[in-house]
């Protein structure tokens, strides 16, 4: 086992069946600008507060979880059965943050939780502190893998992942050997596996750690335990599809059920694909994928469209439907107001679009990436960068139609834990997306301020890049270090983009070279070459498709990657969100404001307000006639939503 050059969130570089790999976490800076500034507010703000509240009492235990499980404290536990996993995420994004800053307090953090887990962990691998706490206080019937619920191997899979990002930043391999104790212990446990332990699989996320162990430590068994999981679902005999077991896996090709593990489930088949090529595994990841795309995600990015849903909805197939929790739907069921859209969900849509960019190289994947990053996920966090949303509804209105579970304004704090932590470790890691590179290719995929500094086909290749995307569409890029032979450089051309235009050494290229979504330019580089990337960024009106039937005659307003929307606090007195129509010849104004929610780029425009009379308890009446009067409309991000107390928001508009 080597020490590993850079520090990559996944370490596909000796992948058989990838097109490209990721550069490292500590060979990307980002230098100012919107990356930088989330990235300081993940840094100082964020990761810092969520350590004292899980080293605290003030909610729930968590790291007095593993100290309670190791004998080291007196109590219960407290807590949903998956915040051992919830724990590692918040840990893997404190050591994403050293991998760039070497914040030796957070080390310190870091060491202090390691050997609290390192304590707790049974002398045969097994690591779950809700059963070993319950079998330390004398419970003889807490047993490991017991209820499927329990979240055992999710907990195991992200103790993994983060096992091997700590090797990697640190070379150290503490947490590396903590995980393969709990691997080994899953290779024994399921050796022959049961139908009824087949069940244990929910949300998997141990599919993504095994294989990534596999990469990490290159031991051949990580990977068979990865294949292992995954055949262990065909033995599922009451399946359904709230965990995907109702038919095997080869044989999907819609997404379907609990968004959270449905996503799980194909990013890690694609890692698995990523090292087998094993071509079963392919299709129903692209058919799925597409059919995410196409029919169930929002214009946000947001998937699991739905609180409760059953599935297959409405088949014939009545002895197999199955109620399903944070589901997707159906076939363009996208609800607004109910929107469900946990953040954990679209998180998960980056990762499964992740990989499948790194399977095929094509932007599509990235584009999607991007479009979740921007909105659905950044929406789940504060600009102060410590309260939280579980969900990410496209419309809030007051009141709701309907009691909810989750609430409409963020919140430091809710007892299903797993999105915050998420969150912060996809933030800490935003540098690992940024760029790509491959035999003879390097691949800008993210766009911001940055400098990147690596080694590429054996020597010093570093860029610089300027820009102040997602606000404006020109990207500079200069290189200051490169390889003597030819080499690409791969421009990521975004869908949105029309009439994209790059020039070299400020001579504008006639004809683009587009290759799934990249503009490619080949040569020999020197020191002080320059590119200039323009992506025209216009304000655009979007439908949705006919078929999605609760955006009929309306519209939501996307600028570049961004999707835009109305929130109350910006209606002049005595205008309700219903009330507000969009021009369909709407001259819409971009300015930007450095002083207003952090820096963004505000949309204005004319936009008419009609008077309603009181619905009441009605729920028909006459059409009638209504009367309009302009007014001047206001358009922030969606992910800046609910940053000024509480209001109410739309993302779709009616439009005439």
């Amino acid at each position: 086992m080597n020490l590993l050059t850079a520090a990559d969130i996944v370490d596909t570089s000796n992948s058989k069946f990838t097109v490209t790999s990721p550069v490292g976490l500590d060979e990307v800076h980002w230098t100012e600008g919107f990356w930088a500034d989330r990235m300081n507010v993940c840094r100082e703000k964020s990761i810092p507060a969520m350590w004292e509240l899980m080293k605290g009492h003030e909610y729930k235990p968590f790291l007095e979880h593993f100290l309670i499980a190791a004998g080291l404290a007196d109590g219960d536990h407290h807590g949903a059965k998956w915040n051992d996993g919830d724990f590692y995420k918040w840990l893997e994004a404190a050591i994403a943050t050293v991998a760039v800053t070497d914040d030796s307090q957070l080390r310190d953090a870091i060491n202090q939780s390691i050997e609290a887990i390192g304590l707790a962990q049974r002398p045969d691998g097994y690591i779950h502190t809700p059963v070993l706490i319950a079998q330390r206080n004398g419970d003889t019937n807490a047993k490991p893998f017991q209820d499927r619920h329990a979240f055992e191997m999710y907990n195991m899979g992200h103790l993994m992942t983060t096992g091997c990002i700590h090797y990697r930043v640190t070379g150290e391999t503490t947490l590396l050997d903590i995980s393969k104790k709990a691997a080994d212990y899953l290779i024994e446990t399921f050796r022959n596996p049961t139908p009824e332990q087949a069940r244990n699989s929910i949300c998997p996320s141990h599919y993504m750690g095994a294989v990534e162990l596999y990469r990490t430590t290159g031991e051949a068994r990580y990977l068979d335990l990865a294949k292992n999981f995954l055949a262990m679902r065909n033995l599922v005999t009451d399946g359904g599809d709230d965990n995907q077991d109702r038919i095997p896996f080869v044989e999907q090709r819609e997404a379907v059920g609990h968004a959270v593990r449905a996503n799980y489930l194909y990013a890690g088949a694609a890692d698995l694909y990523a090292e087998t090529g094993e071509s079963d595994l392919l299709e129903p990841l692209e058919a799925a994928w597409n059919n995410m795309v196409s029919k169930k995600m929002y214009i946000t990015g947001a998937c699991g469209a739905l609180y409760d849903g059953a599935s297959p909805d409405g088949s014939a197939d009545q002895q197999h439907i199955t109620r399903v929790h944070q589901s997707y739907g159906r076939n363009y069921q996208l609800p607004n107001t109910t929107s469900h859209n946990e953040t954990c969900a679209n998180i998960a849509n980056l990762m499964w679009s992740w990989r499948m960019f790194q399977l095929t190289g094509d932007a599509k994947y990235v584009d999607v990436l991007e479009l979740a990053l921007y909105n659905s996920i950044l929406s789940g966090v504060s600009l102060s960068g410590t309260e939280y949303f579980y969900v990410n509804p496209m419309r809030v209105v007051d009141p709701l139609p309907t009691s909810l579970r989750y609430p409409r304004t963020r919140q430091p704090f809710f007892v299903s834990f797993c999105c915050p932590p998420n969150l912060l470790r996809t933030i800490a890691e935003i540098s690992g997306y940024a760029y790509s590179k491959s035999e003879n290719t390097f691949w800008l995929n993210l766009y911001g301020a940055n400098t990147v500094s690596m080694e590429f086909l054996g020597e010093p290749l570093t860029i610089s890049q300027q820009t102040a995307y997602p606000w404006n569409g020109i990207v500079q890029l200069q290189i200051e270090a490169c390889p003597k032979q030819e080499f690409a450089i791969n421009l990521r051309i975004p869908e949105w983009a029309d009439g994209a235009t790059v020039a070299v050494n400020d001579e504008q290229l006639e004809t683009l070279s587009i290759v799934k979504g990249f503009c490619q330019i080949r040569r020999r580089w020197k020191i002080g070459d320059r590119v200039e990337l323009n992506l025209p960024m216009q304000a655009k009106l979007m439908r949705a498709n006919p078929l999605v039937e609760e955006t009929t005659n309306q519209v939501a307003v996307q600028r570049g990657p961004i999707v835009y929307c109305l929130e109350s606090v910006d209606l002049p007195s005595g205008v309700n969100i219903e009330d507000v129509i969009i021009p369909q010849d709407i001259q819409l104004q971009e300015r930007y404001d450095a002083d207003f929610l952090q820096g963004i780029t505000l949309i204005e425009g004319t936009a008419l307000v009609s008077s309603t009379p009181e619905w009441g308890e009605k729920l028909y009446r006459e059409a009638g006639k209504r009367t309009t009067k302009e007014f001047e409309l206001r358009l922030i991000p969606y992910y800046a939503w609910a940053n000024r107390g509480q209001s109410e928001m739309s993302v779709w508009l009616p439009v005439r």
